[in-house]
């Protein structure tokens, strides 16, 4: 049975703040590789620092970061 997936919106919220991967990577002091793994929907475990880090510096929430998707094929 498939379950959906977790859609990131990370590179909408870069794009709607003109914030740059480097930058936010430099202000988090976060991995560049890791954080593109992200953006990039390529994540397989999500680290609750990381995401308290993304919502405290994008002042948001979880559903401002993730969107949940459905699978339409329940089989």
């Amino acid at each position: 049975m498939k379950y959906g997936y977790l859609k990131n919106n990370i590179e909408k919220l870069l794009k709607e703040r003109n914030i740059s991967k480097n930058k936010i990577c430099a202000d988090l002091e976060l991995s560049r590789g890791n954080f593109n793994k992200y953006c990039q929907n390529k994540f397989q475990r999500i680290d609750a620092n990381f995401i308290c880090k993304l919502c405290s510096y994008f002042e948001c929430t979880l559903d401002d970061l993730f969107t949940y998707v459905p699978d339409n094929d329940k089989k």
